[in-house]
């Protein structure tokens, strides 16, 4: 009798333990799993985070790469188109925006014979308060960082158009490039004038340049301003 509680005691031990062993087993797999899951979603958040992080590094970059970017003009006065024929090549060697100044009322013939002392443009530069009107204007000129001007010279001096232009914008901290085109001529005090109708503006020192002026010619030269900018 003995003998056969005892085998019915050992059973039941061997059936509590093996059901213990099972619930362990049972519990640690769960947790392990739980576990898995955590860790993958905690590594997709960081990886979410990190491609978030480079895009916003990558616009950023560009910002600040337009932000340094130098924004040129080429603004230029040409009754002839010599000067227009210059101001061209300046503008796709460096490159840069390009702006004619147009005047409302269109220059003759007559207008521009030096020879009649009743000629329009004898008659304007002679008076140094004369601003012929301009047709249009310039876009956003904020944006710009330099100005290259040009224009003719007429009787020594640039053409009172271009006072006109210089009085319509704010030049506040912008660098200006003067040149002009002539038949022989130099820039004379033409630049310096011009200079005296703006405020708190960096100008280079003009410089002529003949219609005829190469590519490479008008390139050395704006290479040779020691400006933040190349010209090819």
């Amino acid at each position: 009798m003995k003998k056969v509680t005892t085998a019915i005691l050992t059973i039941l031990m061997c059936i509590v333990l093996l059901a213990c062993g099972e619930e362990q087993e049972f519990s640690q797999e769960e947790t392990s799993s739980v576990d898995d899951g955590s860790e993958t979603n905690s590594n997709r958040s960081i990886s979410v985070t990190a491609s978030e992080s480079g895009q916003t590094d990558e616009e950023e970059g560009e910002t600040m790469k337009e932000a340094e970017g130098v924004k040129i003009l080429v603004a230029y006065f040409s009754a002839t188109n010599t000067t227009e024929g210059v101001a061209e090549q300046i503008a796709e060697s460096l490159p840069a925006d390009l702006y004619e100044i147009v005047p409302e009322q269109p220059y003759t013939d007559a207008d521009l014979n030096y020879h009649d002392d009743n000629s329009r443009s004898t008659q304007e530069m002679n008076d140094s308060s004369s601003r012929p009107a301009i047709s249009g204007s310039v876009e956003n000129m904020e944006q710009y960082d330099i100005v290259f001007i040009g224009y003719p010279i007429w009787w020594g001096e640039a053409p009172r158009i271009v006072s006109t232009f210089m009085e319509s914008y704010d030049f506040s901290g912008k660098t200006i490039v003067p040149f002009c085109t002539s038949g022989g001529s130099s820039v004379g005090s033409s630049a310096t004038n011009l200079e005296a109708l703006t405020k708190d503006a960096t100008w280079i020192p003009g410089t002529r340049l003949s219609g005829g002026s190469s590519r490479e010619e008008i390139a050395e030269w704006i290479n040779g301003l020691e400006l933040d900018i190349k010209a090819e």
